[in-house]
Formats: structure tokens, sequence, C-alpha cells
């Protein structure tokens, strides 16, 4: 498919650029895209929680009331679970929540996230841009220039552009990556996906 290729001010430059349809126009699989969000999600987890069982409260192992003739459950230590304070059955663990998926499966769901995009035609292809310093202002500028309609954009640039990135920092809603580092989770959360005209060129090399 063909898209026309836009300037910062969101006016056609006379140029287009071609999506490959081996990467933007494939039949998605909903499946490995699930899995692939489900897999960044999981590795965004830290996996540091816990909680004290029984052998790790402090406290006196002394039995607390004699075994018979209370009128109530026997009872040997203030650590009991049963107790206010005393350890948790059970409890969480330290542990890790990392998912493994293939590369092929990987790959898969990032071209379908891609080609969901293209379907929906929520695809803008701009001319690449670069700034001297962090210019915030300018680069909202960008975008309400650009058919976003104020939803979640994902800009992805060719390359780290660190004044690019700074500028974005503040604006909510916007995110930006590089070409190599995009993924399906970030690809299927924004409403509409602007690549640089340079990052076209970057997705097909990586994806070659």
């Amino acid at each position: 498919m063909k898209l026309d290729v836009l300037n910062t001010k969101g006016q056609p430059t006379g140029r287009s650029i071609e999506l490959p349809a081996d990467i933007f126009g494939i039949e998605p699989n909903e499946h490995v895209v699930y899995l692939s969000v489900k897999q960044y999600l999981a590795h965004q987890r830290q996996g540091t929680h816990k909680s004290k069982e029984r052998g790790e409260i402090k406290g006196s192992t002394r039995k607390i009331k004699r075994q018979k003739g209370t009128g109530t459950a026997r009872a040997g230590s203030l650590k009991n679970p049963l107790f206010r304070g005393g350890g948790r059955v059970f409890g969480p663990r330290p542990h890790k929540y990392t998912i493994h998926l293939p590369k092929k499966v990987k790959r898969l769901a990032r071209k379908s996230a891609l080609s969901t995009k293209a379907g929906l035609g929520s695809i803008i292809v701009v001319e690449d841009f670069s700034f001297d310093a962090p210019k915030t202002k300018e680069f909202i500028s960008i975008l309400g220039s650009l058919p976003i309609n104020g939803k979640k954009a994902l800009l992805v640039t060719p390359s780290y552009e660190k004044e690019v990135y700074l500028s974005s920092r503040n604006v909510k809603g916007t995110d930006v990556v590089e070409a190599s580092d995009i993924n399906t989770y970030q690809i299927m959360k924004a409403n509409t996906l602007v690549l640089s005209e340079g990052s076209v060129e970057k997705i097909k090399e990586i994806f070659a």
C-alpha cells in the first residue's frame, strides 16, 4: 500500500512511500499478538513481593496457654497465622514473571500489529525532522498539524533522536521510539502510528 508523505505542517510533500505487503499487509494473527503483549506486561513486573511466614516472625515460642480446659482452640505460639501479627499462610514470595517466546512468534506479532494499524488506516508517514535542542512547543505544534485528533500516538524514528525524545517526554499520550526497539504492545496501545520517512526503510531492514 502507498501512503503520502506529510511535512511537519501536515501538508502533502508530493512524495509517496510504499509500505511492503509482507510487513503491513499480512493477515493479522490475534493469538500471537496476545502472547507478545502478555510477555511485555509480564516483564514489567519486578516480582519483589514478599510477606513473612510463621518461621520468619520474631517473637517468643512460649506456649501462650495450656492445652486443655480453656474452652477455646489449642494454641502454641503467637506466630500462629490465626493471630494478629502472626505469619502469613502461603504468602507471596519473590519470583520472576518471565515468559519465553520464540523469535519467529515475536516477529509475527509485530507484523500482525503493523498490519492491523495499516488495515484500520491508522498509519501516518511524516518527513524526517529533528531539533537542535529540546523544544516541547515545536513538538506539540507538529503533532497538532497531523491528523491525530488528539489521541494516543506513537512516533517511530529511524535512530535514537535525543532532542526529539526529550521534547516529547512531557506530552501526554505520546511516545517516541526507535524503529529497532518497536514492540507489539506499543503499536497496539497507540491509536495512530506516526512513521518518519526514514523509519520505514529501517523497518524494512529489520524484517528483511
